[in-house]
């Protein structure tokens, strides 16, 4: 806060107070875009995967997230877990959360029965609602 003295060349000086928002929007700028930045890079959990392209898909963002790379690794929300595992995990993942949603992230190169099998177990975890992530076509 800036504060001066007047003086109107009289005795009395009068004390003016101004605030200076030209720093305080400067840092709620900053702060906008580390938010924005952060919560993009939060909501792409796991490895890089190289997703199939569909025409038809809708964004989904909530639930649990087991990714398929290509090398055949295995991650429940960015986490590398053991395939004999995650039967266990995702079961006790799924009992903190309200939301029993699990969200398939394949890599476009794993085998069919790779994806079957995973979302199987996912379904004896207790799943109740299963989504494979998808690409736009193009990408």
């Amino acid at each position: 806060m800036a504060a001066r003295l007047l003086s109107d060349g009289g005795d009395d000086e009068a004390i003016v107070a101004e605030i200076n928002v030209t720093p305080l929007t400067d840092i709620f700028l900053v702060l906008l875009i580390i938010f924005m930045v952060t919560s993009t890079a939060m909501m792409q959990q796991g490895s890089k995967v190289s997703l199939p392209s569909s025409q038809s898909g809708s964004p989904e963002t909530t639930g649990l997230t087991i990714t398929a790379t290509a090398d055949h690794t295995i991650e429940l929300n960015g986490v590398t877990i053991e395939r004999a595992r995650l039967r266990d995990e995702l079961a006790k993942a799924l009992a903190a959360r309200e939301d029993k949603g699990v969200i398939l992230r394949g890599d476009r190169t794993i085998i069919l029965e790779d994806a079957v099998q995973l979302m199987a177990i996912a379904r004896e975890a207790g799943a109740d609602r299963l989504a494979i992530a998808t690409a736009p076509p193009g990408k």
